[in-house]
Formats: C-alpha cells, structure tokens, sequence
C-alpha cells in the first residue's frame, strides 16, 4: 500500500488502543490515525488527526465516521464491537479489520460455542465441562465435580467479570447455583484448573499465526495475591520469552492449542479468522490446560506486548498482513527485554 493513503480507523478508546495507537505512529510510513471512542483519550487523540466519541458498539455509526475519513484499515481494540458486528459492517465496505466477524468473535463471546466447537474438533487441554440453558442439573453436576473443583462461567461479554471460580468467589455449592441461576438462560460449568495462569497472544491471517512472548497478568487485589481476583492490574514478560514458570514444551503444547482453535473456526464457519487470538492457559501438574479464548489484544498484555516490538518491525505492516492476508511474508521481532506493567 501507499503510506500516504493509509488511513487506519482504531476503534475503542482505552489504554490498550492507546499503545496500539502509539506502535501504529511509529510506521516509518506514517499513517494518518483516526479513532471512534468511547470517551476522549488526551494520549490518543494527540495522534490522531480526527477523534469522534459515540457508541463503539453501533455498526453503522463506527462505518459512517470510517467513510466520512477515507478509512482503508481498521483495528478493532475492545470484544464488544466485535461482538455487535463491527467488522461485519466494516468489511462490507471495503475496509480491511483486525479483528474478527461477529460469528468468529464468538470464541471469545460465547463461552458455551467456544467450548463446544473446541471440543467437537478434537483440541486437547479441554477441562471436563457441561452447558446448561436451565437450573435443571447444575446442582447435581457441581456436585459431581466436587467441592471447591467447579467454575461458573456467564455466557456472554462480562468485561473479564463473569467468571465465578470456587474459592475465591464460590464458597459453597449453594452459592454456586445461585450463580448459575443470575447466569440464566446459558452457562456453563468447568472444571476448576489449579496452576499458574499464562496468557499467549498470536497474529492471525486465518491460515497462518505468529505468536508474541507469552504474558502473565496479575489478577489478585492487595499485597501477596490476597484479594480477590481482578479483570487484570498489570502483567509482565521476560526476556528470554518464557516465564519463571514456564518451559518451552509448555509453551509449544499453547502455540498448539492456538492453532488447533484457528483451524476448528474455519471448518465451522466457513471464514478465515483474521485479528490477535489470545489464548488464555493454565500451566497444572498434567500440562497446558485451556482456560478461555479472547478475540483481542488483552489489556494490559497489549501494553507489554507492543512495547516489545523490534524496531526493525512495522506494526502498520503486520495490520495490514493479518486483514488481508501474508502473514507469511512480513518480518515480525520481539525485542528480547523484560517489559512490565502494572
């Protein structure tokens, strides 16, 4: 593409569209940057040469301000647009999106399609899992399960919010069903993984991933992680690109699972998935176990994620390889440093 006519729409207005923001404007080809937002971003609104704040989640109005700029790419920063078909609008339009349709986003908004897809096409590292649409044998289930081993998890968008996990929020199995009843009419109940938390992040094109240093955030309020679980405070990476944790086998067995779920959606859906497929893992005593997929760059991961960009790596390009395809034929580094943030 020609730099000068680059136009690149973000969408979405926090601290994770701030830092993709900022490693769109180092593109040596200088692409002129436009957000629709949510609210005003002072950090964001300084690179841009047009800002609108309005309702992310409306399709037309996000595709109305994209044609109003001359938009030709679009990234898409938070799940909820994705989920309400941004992308779907987007791209009947001619706009190349970094992010996926709403049918693919489902891997992040449905935790029962995840779950059920995943499963139907042979992934491992699956936890034992049921999805109800009625109360009618959760009780008997988490029983099942054990005390203390379950997960309640909301299906739909919950802002990181809608997973209840025993122990820490589920203190009974009483408390549990009355969970599943506020989750009414889907849910699902897991197996509750113990272990330490990871997260691996990948471009996708919808044939091929390139993956970035894996992640952990920091989920627990207050001093030695003894509050309550968070949506995610901060993270950090390492240099070497593993984790204290964490060896190269575990870290291959999620690159797998990465791929194995690019690959299941387009056999469901018919559509290449093309944005950040964002693995979320458990590291147990028996290996890499799946927590949940997000259809997006995490927040804070992306703040971590980015800042580890090579300089010799266009991030504009990279965009562009993941909307339209050749992943392949861009050069993409991580700079081997200890980034943190929190």
């Amino acid at each position: 593409m020609d730099g000068a006519a680059t136009t690149v729409l973000l969408v979405g207005s926090g601290a994770r569209e701030h830092a993709i923001a900022v490693a769109l404007a180092r593109s040596p080809r200088m692409p002129a940057l436009v957000c629709f937002g949510s609210a005003n971003n002072p950090g964001i609104q300084k690179l841009c040469k047009a800002y609108a704040v309005g309702k992310i989640t409306d399709p037309k109005a996000v595709a109305q301000f994209s044609k109003d700029n001359g938009v030709t790419l679009a990234v898409i920063g938070p799940e909820a647009p994705l989920e309400s078909g941004v992308v779907d609008e987007l791209t009947s339009h001619g706009v190349g999106c970094v992010g996926p349709t709403q049918a693919l986003a489902q891997i992040e908004s449905s935790k029962a399609f995840a779950l059920q897809l995943l499963k139907k096409h042979g992934m491992r590292g699956l936890p034992d899992f049921r999805e109800f649409t009625s109360l009618d044998g959760a009780q008997e289930y988490l029983e099942l399960l054990g005390d203390g081993n379950y997960v309640v998890k909301a299906d739909g968008l919950c802002g990181g919010k809608g997973v209840m996990v025993a122990g820490a929020h589920l203190h009974s199995i009483e408390e549990a069903v009355a969970y599943c009843k506020e989750c009414l009419p889907r849910f699902v109940i897991c197996e509750k993984l113990v272990g330490q938390e990871f997260s691996v992040l990948s471009f996708c094109d919808g044939e091929r991933l390139a993956h970035m240093p894996p992640v952990q955030d920091h989920k627990r309020a207050y001093e030695n992680d003894e509050g309550p679980n968070t949506g995610g405070m901060g993270a950090y990476s390492c240099a070497d690109h593993l984790l204290p944790f964490l060896s190269a086998e575990a870290l291959a067995e999620a690159h797998a699972m990465n791929t194995a779920c690019m690959v299941a959606l387009r056999k469901e859906l018919g559509q290449p998935y093309r944005g950040i497929l964002y693995g979320g893992y458990m590291l147990t005593p028996t290996g890499t176990m799946l927590i949940e997929f997000n259809a997006r760059f995490g927040d804070p991961e992306c703040l971590n994620l980015l800042s580890l960009l090579s300089p010799s790596t266009d991030f504009l390009e990279v965009c562009e390889a993941i909307a339209m395809g050749g992943l392949h034929n861009v050069s993409i580094e991580f700079q081997r440093l200890p980034p943190r943030c929190q």
